[in-house]
């Protein structure tokens, strides 16, 4: 048996049914959870002695509004976890879902890694994913009066408004956004001696 075979084996032994998917490609396992075992399926990843999944490398948002290019009927937002077991020396991906798209959210896994906590962060500031349960959830990279969540497939290139300095004012202000929308499409110039290069 394989090393990856071995940690199938170990993955569907000790989550049994809060599986919902099970995929290996390119040599990396990616698990798929519902929501409401999400917690539960993490602290199992980390306290099953077969599995040993001791660190949590990163926590992503991602948005599937336009994944498929529009093809995707499922859910839109889910939070993707990468997980190292030092002891076993390999890795696993887990995915959940948000159960509802209007308002994201999903369990905090802080209290199982609390190296999620920063990570968790920054997918609510940049796709609006809330973690319940995280202790401090706030904005880590956009302002604290940023409007929206930058990451999210329908958020307009120019964003909502803009910031600048007031010299009358001395301090710095927000306004609408002064630029006109548009979409720049790139001239083709094909000349014989394009470059200096000729034929």
């Amino acid at each position: 048996m394989t090393k990856l075979e071995t940690l199938q084996s170990n993955l569907q032994a000790a989550l049994g049914d809060k599986v919902q998917s099970l995929a290996v490609a390119l040599g990396e396992v990616t698990l798929v959870v519902d929501a409401s075992n999400y917690l539960d399926a993490c602290v199992a990843l980390r306290d099953d002695p077969g599995l040993h999944f001791e660190e949590c490398l990163d926590l992503a948002g991602m948005d599937y509004a336009t994944y498929g290019e529009g093809a995707w009927i499922g859910r839109r937002y889910a939070a993707v976890t990468h997980l190292l077991s030092i002891k076993h020396n390999w890795r696993v991906r887990i995915r959940v879902f948000c159960p509802d798209d209007d308002f994201p959210a999903v369990a905090s896994i802080t209290p199982v890694w609390n190296s999620a906590g920063w990570y968790e962060r920054e997918a609510f500031d940049l796709l609006g994913i809330v973690f319940d349960g995280h202790a401090d959830l706030r904005r880590i990279l956009t302002d604290y009066g940023f409007i929206g969540h930058p990451f999210r497939k329908d958020f307009p290139v120019s964003g909502h408004v803009e910031m600048r300095y007031d010299p009358e004012k001395k301090r710095v202000i927000y306004q609408p956004v002064s630029i006109e929308p548009r979409e720049v499409t790139p001239r083709v110039i094909r000349e014989e001696n394009y470059g200096g290069l000729k034929k």
